[in-house]
């Protein structure tokens, strides 16, 4: 029976991937054993039992470099954590006696991973960023196999590191194929006019609800006969409605409009969409690639060494959406951008298709690839 420890956490973003890995192995071996290894206090430790799997608390926290008495002290529990933490990956090594160790980022993956390692287990890692964050630079030089989401990232590892570029894992909902643009917009109820998806993601983001509310004034002002769907976000609740109230928009009772504090229908409204406005988290860009979509993409500016602006100029680079750093992002620039776009039929049709050539199509076929590769041997 096979058994497979994995580990990864703190966002979404590292917990969606070792998920849907664990589903690629599962698919291949049905009575394959799973732990997943988080921090007790982190997304994973809500998301993984909800999945149906078993959870192994380890404590993990990063290091702060911004000098403060609060990060002080912070820093002080993170030394703590890293000193018991190679005993405690032991411990969870030794119990569940895993043939496999995945990690897919986050600090949780680094004593996991690496303990593994020098254990003699057969370890493969998984990064979803161009810009590879800090636990997979160090993890490379260990790790059996090293898996890219973009061909980018190889630059910024050690060059004996084991790579291969095997792309995103995207939930099956998001293929061109999946729906039609006619069908998604037949479900939300919208013509056949442009339209517009923007989300800041689940928690929102200030700067970016607050452009999209001029813009889609710019629409109502100017006659411009827009769809547009906008998610504000959890930061929004109390100031996206009655901004666009202020302007003289009942985003409840305008036809073109479908505003929301949270999208639980992405597959749906991506697909209903000519243009995508969204942060640059690289499961976001895989779902936008999925779908074939061009965007303007706003990087968040408080991730970890700026990584989604590198996400985001992979998009940009192959002529498939435009980057607007958020320091630069005001609503003139967002509203000269869209319009830019939108009235360019050829540059929008040639933002979907250079978006649409980025995804890689059989990504479960190559990770699936590169595991039984390591099983076998």
């Amino acid at each position: 029976m096979l058994r497979v420890l994995l580990a990864g956490g703190g966002t979404a973003g590292h917990v969606n991937p070792a998920l849907a890995v664990a589903e690629i192995i599962k698919e291949r071996y049905q009575d394959a054993q799973f732990l997943f290894a988080g921090t007790p206090n982190g997304l994973e430790a809500r998301l993984i039992p909800q999945a149906g799997y078993d959870f192994a608390p380890i404590n993990v926290a990063g290091f702060q470099r911004k000098i403060s008495l609060k990060n002080i002290k912070r820093n002080a529990v993170a030394l703590k954590y890293l000193a018991l933490s190679g005993k405690r990956a032991k411990e969870i090594i030794k119990d569940f006696k895993p043939d496999l160790v995945v990690g897919t980022g986050g600090y949780v993956s680094g004593p996991i991973v690496r303990k593994a390692a020098q254990m003699g287990i057969k370890t493969v890692i998984h990064e979803q960023n161009a810009f590879p964050g800090v636990t997979t630079k160090i993890l490379a030089k260990h790790a059996d196999r090293v898996m890219l989401t973009v061909e980018k990232a190889k630059e910024y590892l050690d060059p004996k590191a084991k790579t291969v570029v095997t792309g995103l894992p995207v939930r099956s909902g998001f293929s061109s194929k999946a729906i039609t643009k006619e069908q998604a917009r037949k479900i939300l109820g919208l013509d056949d006019n442009i339209c517009i998806l923007s989300t800041g993601g689940s928690l929102g983001a200030g700067r970016l609800n607050e452009t999209v509310s001029d813009l889609i004034a710019w629409y109502k002002k100017t006659g411009r006969e827009i769809n547009h769907i906008h998610s504000y976000g959890q930061n929004g609740r109390g100031t996206f409605v009655p901004s666009l109230k202020a302007k003289g928009i009942d985003p409840e009772n305008d036809k073109r409009l479908r505003v929301s504090e949270y999208i639980d229908n992405m597959p749906v409204c991506m697909a209903a969409a000519d243009l995508i406005i969204s942060r640059c988290g690289a499961n976001a860009l895989a779902e936008i690639e999925a779908v074939g979509r061009g965007a303007i993409l706003i990087p968040s500016p408080i991730v970890a060494e700026n990584h989604q602006y590198y996400n985001g100029m992979v998009l940009q680079n192959a002529g498939a959406g435009i980057v607007i750093e958020q320091k630069n992002l005001t609503s003139e620039k967002l509203i000269q951008t869209v319009s830019e776009i939108i009235d360019d039929k050829d540059k929008l049709e040639a933002f979907s298709k250079n978006s649409a050539s980025l995804f890689i199509k059989d990504t479960n076929e190559r990770i699936a690839s590169v595991i039984f590769e390591l099983i076998q041997k």
